[in-house]
């Protein structure tokens, strides 16, 4: 994880290994890409801790086992897979310069879904940026990411969002999502929060609702 200490280095090996949670071939069911297919790649460890976090299991990195980032590809190959999501997790938690570099060695496309908590390693297709309140991005992603994706609990969120939309560069991309638990309750809110403010689309976490990973 995010550490400075030489023995956490040694133990991820520069990047070489990284906690994997889990790795499935499915459909993306948030933001932009919903309903393209694509190798998804979760890594543990996020010291983030948002409370609605439907992937608590992520946040200890020491739960999970450590792959090697050559192995994991290898998986990606065998399927025909033509973009690998990373996420977690807090990915830029780690190096991912091994990972990125695997990726593109094997003619994949990289997309990352991060928080942009620490600073970004790697080169990227496509950043899908979900800033959390608790810790707000590196200013580097307001620049660099390609969607900003706000998590939506409350209706006091929606001022979170426009902050954050202020700083975002990229004004195309811009999406607010029901949190899961309330996604009954918030989507109609956000739906006409939406018509009232257009720039903003709809994400809707598909893969819940038709039930795969």
């Amino acid at each position: 994880m995010h550490s400075n200490s030489k023995q956490m280095t040694d133990i991820f090996e520069g990047g070489q290994k990284l906690p994997l949670i889990d790795e499935f071939y499915t459909l993306q069911g948030e933001g932009f890409h919903t309903g393209s297919a694509a190798y998804f790649i979760r890594i543990g460890g996020c010291d983030i801790g948002c409370s609605w976090c439907d992937t608590k299991i992520s946040w200890r990195a020491d739960l999970h086992k450590l792959a090697d980032v050559e192995d994991v590809i290898e998986k990606v190959a065998a399927t025909p897979a033509k973009a690998i999501v990373v996420t977690g997790g807090e990915p830029t938690s780690y190096n991912l310069n091994p990972l990125s570099k695997a990726i593109k060695e094997n003619r994949l496309q990289a997309f990352l879904e991060t928080s942009g908590a620490y600073p970004l390693t790697g080169e990227w297709d496509w950043i899908c940026l979900s800033p959390k309140k608790q810790q707000l991005p590196q200013p580097e992603f307001y620049e660099i990411a390609h969607e900003l994706k706000v998590i939506i609990q409350t209706e006091a969120d929606f001022e979170h969002a426009e902050s954050q939309a202020e700083l975002f560069k990229n004004k195309q991309n811009l999406y607010l999502q029901p949190e899961w638990s309330r996604s009954k309750a918030m989507t109609p809110v956000i739906v006409e929060y939406i018509k009232s403010n257009p720039k903003w689309k709809l994400s809707i976490q598909m893969h819940k609702f038709i039930d795969i990973p």
